[in-house]
């Protein structure tokens, strides 16, 4: 761990000099400055002090959070197809059943159909970006077609179908995660 280059992230995020901080810590701003760049390490007692002036403590400068992942390219998507049910699944942000929504792209070929999933805790919102669909839920049909939207609770057997001549793309979530 890089001390001396994280003391200085902080320091600029509070907006301060290294003189602002060395006055507020009674350090010099030498020492801040060599402390920064890792030519010294700084006692406990005056890391526990700079920390304390820059908002936060040990047990959160020292803990490795990583950032997570705010964008995703088709590089990082993951499918499946069935070719027998005429659909090609994607999900489009990955390890997105950890999360409290997972969002997916599902293509299904003219005559093709989703696998009818079994009532289940959830719900399910789609977006229907090409051609058009037929959502079934519980026995009753429902038409949706491009730039049209579906949301049902999914306490009832449920699938998507395309009966059309051309394909469909419908982008979906899925809360909590079922795909």
């Amino acid at each position: 761990m890089q001390i001396g280059e994280k003391i200085k992230t902080l320091r600029l995020k509070n907006e301060l000099t290294q003189e602002e901080l060395a006055n507020r810590c009674e350090l010099s701003k030498g020492f801040i400055s060599q402390l920064e760049r890792d030519m010294t390490s700084p006692s406990i007692a005056s890391l526990v002090d700079i920390l304390e002036c820059l908002g936060t403590d040990l047990n959160e400068f020292f803990s490795e959070s990583i950032e997570e992942k705010i964008v995703f390219t088709q590089a990082d998507f993951f499918e499946t197809e069935d070719k027998d049910l005429g659909y090609l699944l994607s999900w489009i942000v990955p390890n997105a059943q950890k999360n409290m929504m997972e969002p997916i792209l599902l293509e299904i070929e003219p005559g093709g159909s989703f696998v009818e999933d079994a009532p289940h805790q959830g719900e399910e919102f789609g977006f229907v970006i090409q051609g058009a669909v037929t959502v079934v839920v519980g026995g009753k049909k429902y038409r949706a077609k491009k730039g049209e939207t579906f949301y049902y609770k999914t306490q009832f057997e449920h699938t998507i179908k395309n009966p059309g001549k051309l394909p469909a793309k419908i982008l979906m979530v899925a809360a909590p995660p079922n795909f």
